[in-house]
């Protein structure tokens, strides 16, 4: 039996914390599932309105107690200030500096609240600067999963921003239009609207070490842009590694040497090798090899097990370990970037060949391991 995730919402507001209950109010409207837990992004004076306003004011146990809902727990630990890159709380965004502490505290926040598979976050955006409810849109494309979401409330101009407004009440309650009319309005007739936004999400384009540790809102997305770019590949076999969108892999002689084996067989179009069969060595795969190791290592020792171990020829044990550590040292390195270059399998039994899914123009080979 699978359970419904713990819900969250987070909502980034300004000085107008009644986005809150106006989304809180949309949610049930539409017959949503309510959050289980609240949290809000805000500047200095922003949480000081909040804190006013939904909790000594009382304007978020009203909206629970007006349509009989279970009460969420919602204190002033919930309601989070931005800080800037001192430490200090924001009490607006006026700088460079600024504005790249609020993405990377908002960042921080997703990542954070995101890391939880048993949870749902829903990411509301109505409230404080544009640049703060892109940062969270943002931030959710990077982090997001399928079960989160990102909403922007919609209200009947009139009540829009109202300071006396904060959700249509099941009763009649009368404020007056926040402009020189004055006209009396009634808050049971405002009209309030949940506006689903559309994102795309690339969580599966960072890898694990930035899912699970801290990381800056530029850093999040450069990952993202690595992953999601063209593959490409430099040998440095001087260094014993390969860079591979953008990053160095090492790899031992001998796995670096296995790994140019199969590119130079691709860049002179011969067919992709099989696994040798058990029992049933194949003298040319280690003869090629050896060529392409010796070329690489130079350590007397190293040199002598390897051609021990390929006088037969090249077994399936060895073939198997080195594309196994190969694939295994790829993946840890790049995540799911790791993909397009892969040692692959192609075919069906008996008759499985093995490449990388590279072409020529994508491969750029030191002169010395050109094939």
């Amino acid at each position: 039996m699978t359970t419904k995730p713990h819900s969250i919402l987070l909502a980034v507001t300004g000085l107008t914390p009644q986005v809150v209950t106006e989304t809180l109010f949309a949610l049930y409207q539409q017959g949503a599932t309510l959050p289980e837990q609240i949290h809000i992004l805000t500047t200095a004076e922003g949480s000081q309105r909040a804190q006013l306003t939904l909790l000594n004011d009382g304007w978020l146990a009203r909206l629970y107690s007006d349509y009989q809902l279970p009460p969420v727990n919602f204190s002033i630990a919930d309601i989070h200030v931005l800080e800037n890159s001192n430490g200090e709380y924001l009490t607006d965004i006026r700088s460079q500096t600024d504005n790249q502490a609020m993405a990377d505290c908002i960042t921080e926040w997703i990542r954070t609240l995101t890391a939880n598979p048993d949870t749902a976050l829903h990411v509301s955006i109505a409230g404080g600067r544009k640049t703060m409810g892109f940062y969270a849109g943002y931030a959710l494309s990077l982090y997001g999963r399928p079960q989160d979401r990102l909403s922007h409330v919609l209200v009947t101009p009139e009540y829009e921003s109202h300071p006396q407004f904060y959700y249509p009440t099941p009763y009649s309650q009368v404020i007056y239009a926040n402009d020189p009319t004055r006209k009396p309005l009634d808050t049971q007739n405002a009209e309030v609207m949940l506006a689903d936004i559309a994102f795309v999400r690339l969580r599966h384009g960072l890898d694990n070490a930035l899912l699970d540790g801290k990381s800056s809102f530029s850093a999040s997305v450069a990952k993202a842009q690595q992953a999601l770019g063209p593959a490409s590949l430099r040998v440095n076999s001087h260094a014993h590694a390969l860079v591979a969108h953008g990053v160095t892999i090492k790899l031992s002689p001998a796995d670096l040497a296995f790994y140019l084996w199969l590119l130079n067989r691709q860049h002179q179009s011969k067919a992709a090798p099989t696994c040798p069969c058990e029992g049933a060595p194949e003298p040319e795969y280690a003869a090629a090899y050896l060529m392409q190791y010796l070329s690489l290592n130079n350590t007397t020792g190293g040199v002598d097990r390897t051609l021990i171990n390929l006088k037969d020829g090249m077994s399936k044990s060895f073939f198997e370990q080195r594309k196994s550590r190969i694939n295994k040292t790829l993946e840890t390195t790049l995540g799911p970037a790791a993909s397009a270059y892969l040692i692959k399998a192609e075919g069906k039994r008996p008759k499985t060949s093995y490449r990388i899914g590279l072409i020529a123009e994508q491969i750029e080979f030191d002169k010395e391991n050109r094939g």
